[in-house]
């Protein structure tokens, strides 16, 4: 295992946290940090060698306000977020953790979010996924709290429907305060918390720093500290002795079970990549557009948001393909697919449909907006010399869906532009 000298720093790195959140971090009665995070932080900082100085504050948002004034220099253990990016640089992330949907027992299963009408859900106040979840689901009712405790205090008394938390909050919670009226009903795809060390901006060595260390932390490390601070308290009349052994052995269950669980999530997911990846491009391949075209339409016609394609073709590349050599063919390929990637939104989904076809997805964006990316991706590559020495260009068709369209009917209109556009001469982008 590596360690590093301490950076140069004319006192220790100040730090905040959220003062309760637990069992992810508190502060304790003697101020001292404690919890999942507070371990995690102290293996980092030691690897790291670096010199730590907790900053106290009464509540989350203090340590946040801390943060942003320069008061402390990085924050324990968060959510990145496009907000907090703006004035905070991320490590990799600490500890992994999903979100769960928690409701009472006699609540049904939840398996869409976006399916439920006339549903509350309460947060703790200043969240990460608060603005997420108004943004994804203004089908929900939001209400917020001050406390974890106060929102599943909500959902136990019927205040409220549900809330989504961490599964970690959520176990150790249920289980401390006795809620057996509570279940976990679902879990909502891409909410996992990927919990990190926020740095503030200009800090880049120590972010470096903090990254090499937090990359020897394992698997097995990280289940063991959690496994400290996640324990089952029952109150019943039954031997507190043996309580405690059977819940010490159902929380090493939990925990190496959990742990386990999202090693072979992460390998099941990296499967699901590579079959969604074309090999050539690294771009997503036509099972991976037909996947999100099948979400992204009827997401765009629920809430009546603009969605539009566009289908590119390199001009004359059986020519190029004759002239040059197929492996020069793929080469011009990969350097198209690199081109899209530079001239994208972070928003666009881009694939290779087949062959010298490549489909861009535009969630959010009309005819008009669509034009403008369209033409900046064709004048990128008309002005790009590529592996062949020479310039080769693209023509685009663009279509935008309108509330009766499915997704071959609006393949079918960008194809037929994409037709017009070569047909009136080809390095050319026309709209349906």
């Amino acid at each position: 295992m590596l360690f590093w000298p301490a950076l140069t720093l004319a006192e220790p790195v100040r730090f905040c946290v959220d003062p309760d959140w637990p069992p992810y971090e508190i502060i304790d009665e003697h101020g001292r940090h404690q919890g999942i995070a507070a371990d995690l932080l102290r293996v980092i900082a030691d690897r790291a060698g670096l010199e730590l100085s907790l900053v106290r504050t009464a509540n989350w948002q203090e340590s946040l306000n801390a943060a942003e004034d320069g008061r402390c220099q990085f924050l324990s253990f968060l959510n990145a977020t496009p907000a907090r990016a703006e004035w905070l640089d991320f490590t990799k992330p600490v500890f992994v953790d999903p979100n769960v949907i928690v409701t009472r027992e006699d609540h049904a299963l939840v398996s869409d979010l976006a399916a439920m009408t006339r549903e509350t859900l309460v947060l703790p106040k200043g969240t990460s996924v608060e603005e997420r979840l108004r943004r994804d689901f203004p089908n929900l009712s939001i209400l917020t709290t001050e406390t974890e405790a106060e929102a599943f205090a909500m959902v136990s008394g019927r205040q409220a429907d549900m809330t989504l938390r961490s599964l970690t909050v959520a176990v150790y919670t249920i289980k401390k305060e006795g809620w057996f009226n509570l279940k976990v009903s679902g879990q909502v795809p891409g909410y996992d918390n990927l919990l990190r060390i926020g740095v503030r901006r200009g800090n880049d060595a120590l972010v470096e720093r903090l990254n090499q260390a937090i990359a020897t932390i394992d698997v097995q490390e990280r289940a063991a500290i959690a496994n400290r601070h996640v324990s089952i308290t029952v109150r019943t009349g039954v031997d507190p002795v043996l309580v405690r052994n059977l819940g010490a052995i159902f929380g090493v269950i939990l925990i190496t079970s959990f742990f386990w669980a999202l090693k072979l999530k992460a390998v099941n997911a990296e499967l699901k990549r590579l079959s969604l990846t074309d090999r050539l491009t690294s771009l997503g391949n036509r099972a991976f557009l037909n996947d999100h075209m099948a979400a992204e339409i009827p997401r765009c016609k629920r809430y009546s948001r603009p969605f539009s394609i566009i289908l590119l073709d390199l001009d004359y590349f059986k020519a190029i393909n004759d002239r040059f050599g197929h492996l020069a063919g793929d080469q011009v390929l990969v350097a198209f697919a690199a081109i899209m990637r530079a001239q994208a939104r972070q928003s666009d989904i881009l694939g290779r449909w087949g062959g010298e076809e490549f489909l861009v997805l535009c969630p959010d964006t009309n005819q008009e907006q669509a034009v403008v990316l369209g033409e900046r991706i064709r004048q990128a590559m008309a002005s790009h010399v590529g592996p062949t020495s020479c310039h080769h260009t693209v023509s685009a068709g663009i279509a935008t869906l309108r509330h009766t369209d499915t997704a071959d009917t609006l393949l079918a209109m960008a194809d037929q532009a994409l037709y017009q556009a070569k047909a009136l001469g080809r390095n050319r982008v026309v709209a349906a």
